[in-house]
């Protein structure tokens, strides 16, 4: 697989660009406002960049949106419930190919309602759901506690412990992780139930 891991922005945000190495097909996950780094390993990396996945719509994921479309004529795919353009609008489920890459689109609400994880191969892209040794926080406008839980605890957990884990965030010394590992080391995701796991975020 094509894979690169790109640090831009002021706020520590990673970009992600994949592909398949035989049709060089390639998706860019999550661009912000600072998209330089982003066209420069495009070029270095000699892609087709198919599509644009946004994790969810905060604008330091987003705001580079329409500059790689622009250049690229990339479809933007995000959530459904997304209030952002988008050309492709996803499911819980979902699977898009990306040459003979499949991604697998897992949605993940709690940090924002339309959030949503990418699974492609061995690698998952979590955005702002789950950092490294952390988790996304909830108590923006659309967090939700509840669905951070549900979000964690039964649809990433339960994935393999080798799964590799890519967050949307340089918050670590690490900059990538395992299911395994963190499952293992996340005081986030230490067993609680539901509640326990409210009142955790609500003095976290």
């Amino acid at each position: 697989m094509i894979f690169a891991q790109i640090l831009s922005g002021s706020n520590g945000n990673f970009t992600y660009i994949f592909g398949d190495e035989q049709t060089k097909e390639a998706a860019i996950v999550d661009p912000g406002d600072d998209v330089k780094e982003v066209l420069r390993h495009m070029q270095r990396l000699k892609v087709y960049v198919k599509y644009i996945f946004n994790t969810h719509s905060h604008r330091d994921h987003t705001g580079g949106n329409s500059q790689i479309k622009d250049k690229t004529r990339a479809k933007v795919v995000m959530h459904v419930s997304a209030p952002l353009s988008k050309d492709i609008a996803v499911r819980d489920q979902d699977q898009i190919k990306v040459g003979k890459l499949s991604v697998k689109v897992i949605h993940t609400p709690g940090h924002t309602p339309d959030g949503i994880c990418l699974l492609v191969g061995n690698k998952l892209f979590t955005g702002d759901t789950l950092f490294i040794g952390d988790c996304g926080r909830t108590d923006l406008p659309g967090g939700s506690s509840k669905d951070m839980y549900r979000s964690l605890f039964d649809k990433i957990l339960p994935l393999d412990d080798n799964i590799e884990v890519y967050p949307g965030h340089d918050y670590d010394k690490m900059h990538s992780s395992t299911v395994g590992h963190e499952r293992k080391t996340n005081y986030t995701l230490k067993k609680r139930n539901l509640n326990e796991f409210v009142q955790f975020m609500k003095g976290s």
